[in-house]
């Protein structure tokens, strides 16, 4: 769980340090005090988009850091090279230049990798969420994902691309005939182009080196000389290797009166021998060097030969060389398109007859988890004061696709009487806040997130259906910790832990602050919410009555 916030220079917010505990946590206070400030910052450091414009004004960086306890040793830590701690440490900073520095435990991580990490800890549900859960593009996975179909749609994945790679292969083998007479004709003259120029493969670079030798053979023939008459010596000069055997056998003299004398002479014979080695070396490259125009001109005639292909089919002699292995290959798959093209279909009837059983072992499960997420849709929304809504998954049937052979909508209706239409045309907008808190709670069931976080998913919802609402959070709160930005008093009256959001001005810049309230603060603001700026007996009355109940 979340279990502290550290916020420093994002927006209003100075500095704060804000800490959340198990169970039922509530946000509230004035609007514009900085609320979303917070949800904004929490989203920074689960790797959501984070802005310049969050800085606050003055300084050159934002930063937040959080601390997560009871963390399970989630795949992500091994996968990433990143330390395990069950007692894990985001941090993120956001700098003027737009640089973002990302740390999990004290490693660097990017903001993508840090995402995936971010949403195995916490869910952010706010109140334009229920766009995602309204768009039939997406029932089908929250379908999958209640019913645990990953494994049914990963081996139907591998089924269905199995069809699609020879639906293509078939599409690619089929053309009409004057199409496969130009391609032919194509090839043939591609083919004999690349054979009659026989290449050998690391042809162009051995050609290009010994090119550079040739283009230089004066200059390495004057430095050969050079190199030679300095080891071997010339009309001036002894030569390294002869100064250095005369060396050795001045100290083989007097090796025997010292070890020191004895050491000094071992190095100078390995010296004299490396030395005498590369003399050797050095006068044969000199003597087998040779050169001559003749040769220079038949490199540079074969260059330009490598070249002209390579500007049609490949960068070296190896990429021509697989374009030709390429190209004959398609030639013989044309004149022999007939025979293969009725392999192609044979194996594509047997790969459609294995994608169909895995498609419709997937539409028995998809119909199943449908019966039970209605069920559980159903079950939850008449706690929240909507007994009398219908719900149904509504299925229909497709020709195989990526995601199966299956369309899935979700169908409604809020008020007896009324025909089931698509969800997001029969629901007000304080029906849809509870519809989308039934569904989000249903599907959260299904994922191992320990946090959930509810940014002013109460809006519409007012009297009666605000206390279900409330008391639905609560008992979401029993099993995970739940994070609620609210402007509703019956929520904030049952929550476990109460922080209240606060602005204020000095010196002439604006200022938030978070504060846990005891019982007294809470009275106080609960009856700030429930009467706004002017408090009387009668609101404290009221609050104390609601955190009483």
């Amino acid at each position: 769980m979340l279990s502290l916030l550290h916020i420093e220079n994002i927006a209003v917010i100075e500095r704060a340090d804000i800490s959340f505990d198990q169970g039922f946590n509530v946000l509230t206070g004035e609007t514009g005090a900085g609320k979303s400030i917070v949800i904004d910052a929490i989203s920074a450091i689960l790797g959501e988009r984070a802005y310049r414009d969050m800085i606050r004004t003055g300084t050159d960086k934002a930063s937040v850091r959080a601390v997560f306890t009871g963390v399970p040793e989630l795949p992500w830590f091994a996968d990433n090279g990143v330390e395990y701690d069950p007692e894990t440490v985001i941090s993120r900073e956001v700098h003027l230049d737009g640089k973002n520095v990302c740390r999990v435990n004290g490693s660097l991580v990017s903001v993508t990798i840090l995402r995936k990490l971010g949403i195995q800890l916490i869910n952010i549900h706010g109140q334009h969420d229920s766009a995602s859960l309204f768009d039939e593009d997406n029932h089908l996975a929250f379908l999958d994902a209640f019913g645990d179909n990953e494994n049914l749609r990963l081996d139907y994945s591998e089924k269905f691309e199995a069809v699609s790679r020879l639906r293509r292969e078939i599409d690619r083998m089929t053309m009409d005939e004057g199409e496969k007479l130009r391609r032919m004709e194509t090839l043939k003259y591609q083919i004999a182009e690349i054979e009659k120029a026989e290449l050998e493969p690391g042809e162009d670079d051995a050609l290009e080196q010994r090119r550079k030798i040739l283009q230089n053979a004066e200059k390495l023939s004057n430095g050969m000389d050079s190199a030679v008459e300095c080891l071997y010596g010339g009309d001036d000069s002894d030569g390294a290797a002869g100064l250095l055997a005369e060396a050795e056998r001045a100290l083989s003299r007097i090796a025997r009166f010292s070890d020191s004398f004895s050491e000094l002479h071992d190095r100078v014979a390995d010296l004299m021998y490396q030395v005498q080695d590369v003399a050797e070396g050095v006068r044969d490259a000199r003597d087998e060097l040779s050169y001559s125009a003749d040769e220079l001109e038949q490199i540079e005639s074969r260059l330009d030969v490598i070249h002209r292909l390579r500007r049609k089919y490949g960068v070296t002699c190896e990429d021509i060389l697989a374009y030709l292995a390429k190209s004959k290959q398609e030639l013989d798959d044309i004149e022999f398109a007939d025979d293969h093209l009725e392999r192609l279909k044979g194996k594509l009837q047997k790969a459609e007859k294995t994608a169909w059983a895995a498609a419709l072992a997937l539409r028995e499960s998809r119909q199943a988890a449908a019966q039970a997420l209605s069920q559980r849709i159903l079950k939850e929304l008449a706690q929240l004061d909507m007994p009398r809504v219908q719900f149904r998954c509504e299925f229909r049937e497709l020709d195989l696709t990526a995601n199966g052979a299956d369309a899935v909508a979700f169908y409604m209706s809020a008020n007896a009487g009324e025909a089931l239409k698509p969800m997001s045309k029969v629901a007000s907008g304080g029906e849809l806040a509870r519809i989308m808190l039934a569904m989000k709670n249903v599907l959260a069931e299904k994922d191992q997130v320990a946090t959930l976080i509810f940014d002013e998913v109460d809006t519409g919802v007012s009297g009666r259906a605000a206390q279900k609402v409330a008391e639905k959070l609560r008992s979401v709160a029993a099993h995970k910790q739940v994070l609620c930005v609210t402007h509703l008093p019956q929520l904030a009256a049952l929550a476990n832990t109460h922080l209240l959001i606060a602005k204020s001005e000095q010196g002439g810049r604006t200022y938030t602050t978070v504060t846990p309230l005891d019982r007294e603060g809470r009275k106080k603001e609960l009856a700030r919410i429930i009467g706004g700026t002017n408090i009387t007996e009668t609101t404290l009355k009221s609050a104390e009555e609601m955190l009483r109940s």
